[in-house]
């Protein structure tokens, strides 16, 4: 909202650097979610000397790819902006934005391996401070370094970048602190730091599902794109939009993961159908509010972000038809969620490879040609109704 401020060039730069800040904390959660799988369930055995190992194989995996991340991604962000623009302006000011955030992707890694170990322990209170705190420090740093207040100069899309690093710096800070003053619950041990297969065998599988977004994104801003810049920017509204919704989705899921974990680690199979529903219809209702919100509200929500009456016209439109996937989707993500808590990393990522690669990338190629943009709009609900079927 603060750098649409500056016009639609500066919120198209950010949408467009946004598949890879994706992909940075999907492959970084994907891990995490092995970690958090493999503690839950060693504990859930009484086994606390292989929880203690997991934990420390998983901070070491988390320190190795975050340091790959942050090399590879900022190498290829000039290559991959000249795919989507031929805009000077726009270019740069993702090349600044992109530099910025991708340099620190080994801060996200990390704390996101601090906030999974806690999980595992069924500590929820530690990451929900140290995220807040994070949140916090982006949202209030975001207008005075974007707009210069007293003596900090404008910095505009550089400001937003800088923002987002220190609001991803403060939660590791603070798990750095916690860690040291009143300990995780588990040891980390530096002679157990080294790659482990049972994190791998969920992790891998996991952070290619959490990262198929991101390829979405891109491939839909190529198709979209053909159609006008406009859609581009549409694309990159939504997909920040639905956060909204399927972030809150996603962490009933995180909390449901090593609880199943643990009682699949005893046996409580009972339990572990309990978790299932209770889950499942807390989920429904976050979709069902977003549903509503998406076919009663589409104009207002798009006008945060653009007052162009042509952006917000279209937004709106792909908004409502968009939104009618959304209550059918929570079948796909429970799924997902269960699957990676018993283990089951591959059959999770089927789900997912389904939802956001193999079904929708056709029907939306398919559907621009012959219903136009309402074609590639129409491909998210069509997708996600095939899925939950499968």
């Amino acid at each position: 909202m603060f750098v649409a401020r500056f016009g639609e060039k500066a919120l198209t730069a950010i949408s467009l650097v946004y598949p890879l800040q994706t992909l940075v904390t999907s492959i970084s959660v994907g891990f995490g979610v092995g970690i958090s799988a493999a503690v839950a369930f060693f504990l859930g055995m009484g086994e606390h000397k292989k929880a203690d190992q997991s934990a420390s194989e998983g901070l070491f995996l988390s320190i190795v790819h975050g340091v790959l991340m942050s090399v590879l991604l900022t190498a290829i962000l000039p290559s991959f902006l000249r795919l989507f623009t031929t805009d000077e302006e726009i270019y740069q000011m993702g090349i600044t934005y992109g530099t910025w955030v991708l340099s620190f992707s080994l801060v996200i890694s990390v704390y996101i391996a601090y906030e999974k170990i806690y999980q595992s322990l069924g500590n929820m209170i530690v990451p929900t401070l140290c995220l807040a705190a994070g949140c916090l420090t982006n949202i209030v740093l975001d207008p005075i370094l974007i707009f210069g207040i007293g003596p900090i100069p404008r910095m505009e899309v550089k400001g937003a970048a800088i923002a987002t690093v220190i609001g991803q710096i403060v939660p590791l800070v603070m798990y750095l602190v916690w860690h040291r003053k009143k300990g995780l619950g588990v040891s980390i041990h530096i002679k157990d730091m080294k790659p482990d297969p049972a994190i791998c065998a969920v992790g891998i599988p996991s952070s290619l599902t959490l990262g198929m977004p991101s390829l979405l994104i891109t491939l839909l801003n190529k198709i979209a794109g053909a159609f006008s810049s406009v859609y581009v920017l549409v694309l990159g509204v939504y997909f920040k939009l639905q956060t909204f919704l399927y972030l809150p989705a996603s962490g009933i899921v995180q909390g449901m993961r090593p609880i199943l974990s643990f009682n699949y680690g005893a046996g409580e199979k009972k339990r572990m159908k309990q978790i299932l529903s209770v889950c499942t219809g807390l989920i429904f209702g976050i979709l069902m509010v977003g549903t509503a919100l998406f076919l009663l509200l589409p104009e207002p929500i798009m006008g945060m972000f653009s007052k162009d009456g042509v952006t917000i016209r279209e937004g709106a439109a792909a908004l409502r038809i968009i939104s009618l996937g959304f209550v059918v989707s929570g079948i796909s993500v429970v799924a997902s969620g269960a699957l990676e808590a018993l283990g089951e990393g591959i059959p999770s990522f089927i789900i997912s490879l389904l939802r956001y690669l193999v079904l929708i990338v056709p029907v939306a190629s398919i559907g621009s040609r012959i219903f136009g943009i309402t074609g590639v709009w129409g491909a998210f609900p069509v997708a996600e109704v095939l899925t939950a079927a499968v």
